[in-house]
């Protein structure tokens, strides 16, 4: 699937419903119950809880799917349930989110989880989840069912949302695993257990710390442990990426092409419960439009800085992810406008504290709003942006003898100024790509119809991002406009 832009970009272009993806695991029944204390009871020293409330939603891989048609994605889930009250709920939640479901019988009741909340606070949670191995029969009908889509090309990704309640067994498990392989389909998974087998060739395993320490042993949270750990267990069982989710201290990317830390931004961190759905639905969908492992994992560490601020399970929406304005990172202290040398020990030095450097380059003279879309677009690809400012001799070698029309003095100032600006750094040649060379980015972004292969420096930058422009804002069209007194 093409696109250009940001995640964030092509959730506001509503495109989302293009994007087809397969859920199978563990479907939970979500209970709340929510009252008041005001008393302690006689027949024990426990407070007595009112509950005036009583409200239920989609849990385990539900909520995946709660969270995919958040973001406006088609959705198709195979799970299990019993024949009880509980399951006519999950079919009515499904129905209403319009999500395709593939719902297999469960000799015992529907997977439940009751959680009392009194003044605002979880204070007990009561769980009604016998375990029960999904039938071989149930599990090839499974995969029959997610053969087809596959073969119709319907979806663009497969998840496996595997909280070890019994529907995601070996054979469910590695079938899946091998169908999406032969349809050339990313398969996600959200592991549990000590043996991760069943998962082997899946593309990404997304666990959290402690499920990381299930295979590996204790694994302290810090950056050098989680590398190595990560990479060994992704190493076992021949993942492509390993996605450590690790509270705090955000998120952990493990790869071939070697280990990106992700901080997490502060926040008020309300309720955990549900964040690492949210993480496996946006990484997933993030890569199913088309995006890379590295901006899809930015992508979900965002929407889980989201969802840990709200009370109980909460799915991520796609009005939430474009309402954050992702340029309000912590600034860098004057000045920012530098020369070379400090501008690559910056780089390095952000790099070494896990930040993601995007890098864009231009004339910018005569400042107009498409350049600051431009660079605010740029900025949400990553922690630091850094301008690459052509001087005023290059300006006038690519645009001739009459430009610039503001020297390159003032347009760094200016540059420097915007909000979603972090260091501005001038350089003389007619292309970027000697400065490219010293800085080594994470991302090179440029707004336009250019492809990567037209960039000069491209080969010094991980990932290459292309912008689109605003119609009709462009320098040339203004100066037009200023000479001849046309109103926009």
């Amino acid at each position: 699937m093409s696109h250009t832009g940001t995640p964030y970009d092509f959730l506001r272009s509503g495109r989302a419903g293009e994007v087809g993806i397969a859920i199978l695991g563990d479907v939970v029944l979500d209970r709340y119950l929510t009252g008041s204390t005001s008393r302690v009871s006689r027949e024990a020293p426990l407070p007595v809880v009112v509950c005036d409330r009583e409200t239920d939603n989609l849990g385990g891989a539900g909520n995946v799917a709660m969270n995919l048609r958040g973001l406006g994605c088609r959705v198709f889930l195979a799970g299990a349930v019993g024949q009880d009250p509980g399951a006519r709920s999950i079919r009515q939640h499904l129905e209403d989110i319009a999500a395709e479901a593939k719902l297999f019988p469960r000799a015992a009741p529907t997977l439940t989880k009751t959680r009392l909340i009194c003044g605002g606070q979880q204070v007990a949670r009561f769980d009604h989840e016998k375990i029960e191995p999904l039938d071989d029969g149930l599990a090839d009908e499974a995969l029959i069912w997610l053969g087809k889509l596959l073969g119709e090309k319907t979806v663009r990704a497969v998840i496996l949302s595997d909280y070890g309640l019994g529907f995601c067994t070996p054979r469910l498990s590695s079938g899946a695993v091998q169908a999406a392989r032969a349809h050339g389909v990313p398969l996600f998974v959200d592991p549990r257990g000590s043996d991760w087998s069943k998962y082997r060739g899946a593309t990404v395993a997304t666990p959290n710390l402690a499920e990381l320490s299930a295979v590996c042993g204790p694994v302290p949270n810090e950056n050098d442990a989680v590398a190595r750990a990560g990479e060994s267990a992704r190493r076992r069982a021949e993942l492509e990426w390993l996605l450590v989710t690790r509270s705090s201290q955000g998120m952990t990317l493990v790869g071939e092409g070697g280990t990106t830390h992700l901080p997490a931004r502060p926040v008020e961190v309300f309720d955990v419960s549900g964040a690492g759905d949210t993480v496996i639905a946006c990484l997933a969908a993030g890569v199913a439009a088309g995006f890379s492992m590295n901006e899809a994992t930015r992508f979900s560490n965002e929407a889980a800085q989201i969802v840990v601020t709200k009370a109980g399970t909460y799915p991520i929406a796609a009005s939430d992810l474009i309402a954050v304005p992702r340029i309000a990172a912590p600034r860098i202290d004057a000045p920012r406008r530098v020369e070379r040398q400090s501008a690559a020990r910056l780089c390095r030095q952000w790099k070494e504290e896990g930040r993601r450097v995007v890098f864009t380059n231009g004339c910018f003279d005569v400042l107009h709003a498409g350049h600051v879309h431009s660079l605010e677009r740029a900025r949400e690809l990553g922690d630091r942006l850094i301008v690459g400012l052509n001087s005023d001799r290059s300006v006038r070698a690519l645009k001739g003898e009459n430009r610039p029309v503001n020297g390159e003095e003032n347009r760094a100032r200016l540059l420097a100024a915007l909000r979603a600006v972090d260091l501005v750094v001038i350089f003389d040649e007619d292309t970027p790509a000697e400065l490219l060379s010293e800085l080594r980015p994470h991302v090179l972004a440029k707004g336009g119809d250019y492809t990567a292969e037209d960039l000069p420096g491209r080969e010094f930058v991980d990932e290459v991002a292309i912008i689109p422009l605003i119609k009709g804002l462009s320098t040339t069209e203004t100066i037009r406009r200023m000479k001849t007194g046309d109103a926009e």
